[in-house]
């Protein structure tokens, strides 16, 4: 299914599901090269797009433009089995999905209709949807969160509000949507109901009643701000695309004022935190996630050997049961809910200690001066990046309170200030594109004596940089104990 979000889109993905098949999101606008290898990986037997899109397969697979298509002589009856090129089954593929890889190469995630099912009987089990609700349709399809605001609402009668191409990644436009069309239920990346709670007040608000955010760590200040403008509640959702959307849940509480946890387990679904060896670790103990049950994707399509990696044989279940390592880290606390800690693969090491990123920009976001934060290695620095909330940031202020609740190693030695953090085309939060830092002296007074001037060359020399002043410090200009 080629095309931007609309209406088409949503008939698309309906129509391959009632016809027996596994719809494959493409995004018209992604890169050429993006989809071509997605549609040779996929091997799709059509292609479903519109004549506006414009899109090109590149390959001898057929085109249906269903805002075109002549239904003449169809029958409009519900489709039956012997309709189909096989029965549908729970096992049968409903979508294959392809993420980023760490190759380079996106990978598909190949999830079951069962899988599905079960997602949705959990959410309208624990947050039912009624015939008045509207919910809003605005993540791209080719993420995973979309899966429920695709069939969720239309499966028990609830109506279904189609945001613009684009509005995803706009928050002004979100804000508007919401309130002309009176939403009840949205779904948010944190950093975009951040940025959106700017643009709504009390009237446009008015007529949420739920809120799920999930995609990244949810910061207590942002529940708090929305809180502010409409009673909706707030849940707190967490889960790779290979557990089906959502794995575990959670609803925020006025008692989670600092940080806010991921919650417990979702319905047929079970939560493991292991160490190294595949052990349980005890309460308050950081370990890996794994996840079992029946949300578990078939694996990724056409990779048996990533898949093998991935999903393990699951030691605490029955025979042949598998578990998903999600490569997350996690805790259980002691009020028995997971608290998100960051990836595995976000915990550097620095100088020979090791550094847990997530933690520091924990702490960043606790400051009122600060919305947002992230924390990147960048040589042999720590890479402050912070979004302010109103108020310019003092960098000496934010200096002085890390050092007051972190080692100094901890601590970064540059902050970056932006306006806002950059999001790929999902609306997620993307790494890959926060700019390089920028070191220089700030006040610059040049060496008056033969040995401040040696020492100042040299310090230059160390850290790269093109001069150094009398006021400047060594370790706020990148310098380390190993380098000094």
């Amino acid at each position: 299914v080629a095309m931007g979000r609309s209406v088409e889109m949503l008939v698309a993905v309906y129509a391959v599901a009632v016809a027996g098949g596994g719809y494959v999101p493409v995004d018209p606008d992604q890169p050429a090269d993006r989809n071509g290898y997605i549609l040779d990986t996929a091997d799709p037997v059509l292609v479903l797009s519109t004549s506006r899109d414009g899109f090109d397969p590149g390959s001898g697979v057929p085109v249906v433009h269903v805002d075109s298509f002549d239904e003449t002589g169809l029958a409009d009856g519900p489709v039956t089995d012997r309709e189909r090129v096989a029965p549908v089954r729970a096992s049968n593929t409903a979508y294959v999905l392809f993420t980023s890889g760490s190759t380079g190469r996106p990978k598909g995630v190949a999830v079951a209709h069962g899988s599905v099912v079960s997602l949705l009987g959990w959410m309208q089990a624990d947050y039912p949807l009624a015939a008045v609700d509207r919910v809003l349709l605005k993540t791209p399809f080719t993420f995973d969160a979309s899966v429920w605001e695709l069939f969720w609402p239309l499966q028990v009668g609830a109506s279904v509000v189609v945001a613009g191409r684009d509005a995803h990644r706009d928050p002004v436009e979100l804000a508007r949507v919401i309130g002309a069309e009176s939403v009840s239920v949205a779904q948010f990346v944190p950093s975009v109901l951040e940025a959106t709670v700017e643009y709504l007040d009390a009237g446009s608000a008015g007529s949420l009643s739920r809120v799920f955010s999930g995609g990244e760590a949810l910061a207590a200040r942002t529940v708090a701000r929305l809180g502010a403008l409409t009673d909706a509640s707030v849940v707190n959702v967490y889960g790779p695309t290979e557990t089906t959307v959502q794995a575990t849940a959670y609803e925020v509480t006025d008692a989670d004022a600092v940080s806010v946890p991921i919650g417990g387990p979702v319905a047929n679904t079970r939560a493991l935190v292991l160490d190294g060896r595949l052990h349980p670790v005890p309460v308050g103990v950081p370990g890996e996630l794994y996840l079992a049950g029946a949300q578990l994707a078939r694996g990724y399509a056409g990779r048996a050997d990533l898949s093998a990696e991935r999903f393990v044989a699951d030691p605490f279940g029955g025979s042949g049961e598998r578990m998903y390592r999600t490569g997350d880290l996690v805790r259980w606390s002691a009020n028995g809910v997971l608290e998100y800690l960051g990836r595995t693969d976000f915990q550097v090491k620095l100088r020979g200690l090791r550094i847990e990123l997530g933690e520091i920009e924990a702490a960043l976001v606790e400051r009122d001066d600060i919305a947002q934060a992230v924390v990147l290695v960048h040589g042999e620095q720590l890479i402050g990046y912070l979004v302010p909330t109103h108020e310019p940031i003092d960098e000496a202020a934010v200096r002085a309170g890390l050092s007051g609740s972190l080692p100094s190693y901890m601590v970064p030695s540059v902050f970056v200030v932006l306006d806002a953090l950059p999001l790929n085309v999902n609306g997620k939060l993307d790494r890959k594109a926060l700019p390089a830092p920028v070191v220089e002296a700030r006040e610059f007074r040049a060496p008056t004596t033969p040995v401040e001037e040696i020492v100042a060359d040299t310090f230059a020399d160390v850290l790269g940089v093109e001069r150094v002043g009398l006021d400047d410090e060594f370790f706020a200009l990148g310098g380390n104990s190993l380098i000094a």
